[in-house]
């Protein structure tokens, strides 16, 4: 199954393709950023396979990441090591 997960940008890499560090609850990743060009340092993001999709707000990204919790071993399974 595969899932978009939120998760805040902690930092942003400008060269191309644009990439950035993503905060998922802890676990940290690099995604890419080329569908996102607005979004920078803080904002929040709904990733999908190694991309980020949409920018979302901290309310809204909060909702999803709790859902997310509820469902047994979906965010590990979904962020993997």
């Amino acid at each position: 199954m595969c899932l978009g997960i939120p998760g805040r940008i902690v930092s942003v890499d400008e060269e191309f393709p644009r990439t950035g560090i993503i905060d998922f609850d802890g676990v940290w990743k690099a995604v890419c950023l080329a569908y996102t060009p607005e979004a920078g340092a803080g904002d929040h993001v709904i990733v999908h396979v190694g991309f980020a999709i949409s920018v979302v707000d901290e309310a809204e990204a909060a909702r999803t990441l709790a859902v997310l919790r509820a469902m047994p071993d979906v965010l590990e399974t979904e962020l993997g090591p």
